[in-house]
């Protein structure tokens, strides 16, 4: 039907269907009957000019929506514009322009760089259900993307989204970041390289992801001390500001087909190296990156457990990056074990927080890779020695510049109150004890950062984990090993089974200890 169904009242249905437009209709409208719309069709919904795609669901409850109301979800009335109340009409969909493609990388073929871009700008144009997402992220991790596939996949994502331009600012010099592949957790180095870069002088425009498969990703701790979601033309603003931020890439419209693949890969728990590669370029490109320093941590429960699978990733990365014209240097770092002490939002702001404030009692590891990936940034200024950025940024952290930094940052996105000697933990805990004397010979990241979900991290701030040993430290039988916090019994209880079942941590002896990967010659320094 071309012209759609006879207009239907809007009617706003407050249900967060997280980046997916859902449409809703009575069993008993009109339209159902006589243009045979049935439940999850693609449908076309149309008002005063505007259009969006959306998903339908039928429903019987007038509750819900009457026989003359045409339901959207919260994303699906925003997207759409227009108020309650107001008339709308709808129609069958057409199908994506990009959807042979998707079956033909679900049969295993390899994609072209008109496919991939046809995909990407149906995904960013919400033109793919939840189901085709799903299809098409599972299938390019079940047949992995050849690195022209990769190269092709980050240039369209790039091209879906808005981009920012610096040159009138730097002038032909370096406009930098730096970014972990994840996997590690507590890992919030960013929060502090980058108020030390911005406080070197150099422009450091940092967008970040919300956790993923992690109990906290960098957007949800820096949420805690300011706000993150920053449109397109304020985000901008505060860079030039600042020299730098600390904000959620997905309200930036940059790459934003990437925040649609997210919203579907969370869920499933699939990070596959090149969606990985593409996601991370693309992010930084669009907010107008031209050096970067990538860390990818290695070990026996990271992301990337050998150093022949690192050298895989990393020149991926150096293929694609090179190739859009971005300049990469990859640090190969120690993945054994948890960065910093907290595992969870507030526990990670705290460690962050006391690292900047030069505490004594502030992590060390954390505030030492901090430190190595900031020199390392800060070697992307013409004018520092190879070798040097370490000392340079050491010298801006203990003399005060980066924490002054960082709170004209803070100020600039919109300070929220966080006290990190006191910080918001949740309420209920419990105590995991060593069973015998000996030495902490390993510290499962996958199953720590298990344990912090199921706590409620990220969603309850103050949910996690603090970590009370490192590798190598010698325990006595019933020394706790780590503290668990959670908000809610059931969440006390999910993370306590958890912890029995699997605790995460292991005491043996000294020589039961694993290798360090980085301490190959081609790692930390690669």
């Amino acid at each position: 039907m071309t012209n759609g169904t006879a207009a239907l009242s809007i009617r706003r249905v407050a249900i967060d269907t997280f980046r997916e437009h859902v449409a809703y209709l009575h069993r008993d409208c009109t339209a159902v009957r006589a243009e045979g719309f049935q439940a999850l069709s693609k449908v076309e919904v149309s008002g005063n000019g505007a259009t969006i795609l959306a998903v339908l669901n039928v429903v019987d409850d007038e509750c819900i929506v009457g026989p003359t109301e045409l339901g959207l979800s919260e994303e699906a009335f925003a997207s759409l514009g227009l108020p309650a109340g107001h008339a709308a009409s709808l129609q069958h969909a057409e199908p994506p322009a990009s959807i042979a493609a998707l079956h033909r990388k679900i049969a295993g073929e390899r994609l072209s760089h008109d496919d991939l871009h046809g995909i990407i700008r149906d995904i960013a144009g919400m033109r793919y259900t939840k189901i085709e997402l799903a299809a098409f992220v599972v299938a390019a991790n079940q047949f992995e993307m050849d690195r022209d596939e990769v190269l092709h996949l980050t240039d369209a994502m790039i091209a879906a989204g808005r981009r920012l331009d610096w040159r009138q600012e730097v002038r032909g010099g370096p406009v930098v970041d730096k970014h972990c592949i994840g996997g590690i957790p507590g890992n919030r180095t960013s929060m502090l390289v980058v108020p030390i870069v911005a406080a070197h002088g150099m422009l450091i425009p940092k967008t970040s992801s919300r956790a993923i498969t992690s109990p906290a990703g960098t957007a949800d701790t820096m949420e805690l001390l300011a706000h993150v979601d920053l449109p397109f033309e304020r985000l901008a603003q505060i860079v030039r500001e600042t020299g730098g931020c600390l904000a959620w890439g997905g309200t930036a419209d940059l790459s934003p087909a990437d925040d649609v693949l997210i919203a579907v890969e969370r869920p499933l728990g699939i990070d596959s190296p090149g969606q990985m590669v593409a996601s991370i370029l693309s992010k930084k490109i669009a907010a107008g990156s031209t050096h970067l320093v990538l860390d990818i941590p290695v070990g026996p429960s990271a992301k990337v457990r050998s150093m022949p699978e690192a050298q895989r990733l990393k020149k991926l990365f150096e293929y694609v990056a090179t190739r859009l014209q971005l300049q990469i240097d990859v640090v190969i770092t120690d993945g054994r074990q948890p960065i910093g002490r907290g595992i969870g939002p507030v526990l990670e702001a705290r460690d962050v927080m006391q690292v900047l404030e030069n505490d004594p009692g502030a992590p060390m590891d954390l505030r030492q890779k901090a430190l190595r990936l900031a020199g390392r940034v800060i070697e992307f200024d013409p004018d520092v020695r190879g070798g040097d950025g370490f000392a340079i940024a050491r010298d801006i952290l203990d003399s005060g510049r980066a924490l002054a930094k960082m709170n004209q940052i803070i100020d600039a996105q919109g300070r929220r109150p966080f006290d990190w000697q006191a910080p918001p933990l949740a309420p209920l805990s419990f105590e995991v004890s060593a069973p015998t004397d000996g030495v902490v010979t390993a510290i499962d990241n996958l199953a720590i950062a298990r344990i912090a979900q199921l706590a409620g991290a990220p969603k309850a701030a103050g949910a996690g984990i603090e970590l009370l040993c490192r590798l190598g430290e010698r325990v006595r039988a019933g020394e706790p090993l780590y503290r668990v916090f959670a908000r809610f019994d059931a969440d006390l209880e999910y993370a306590r089974r958890k912890a029995a079942a699997d605790p995460g941590c292991r005491v043996g002896a000294a020589g039961e200890l694993p290798r360090d990967f980085t301490a190959h010659p081609n790692g930390t320094e690669s």
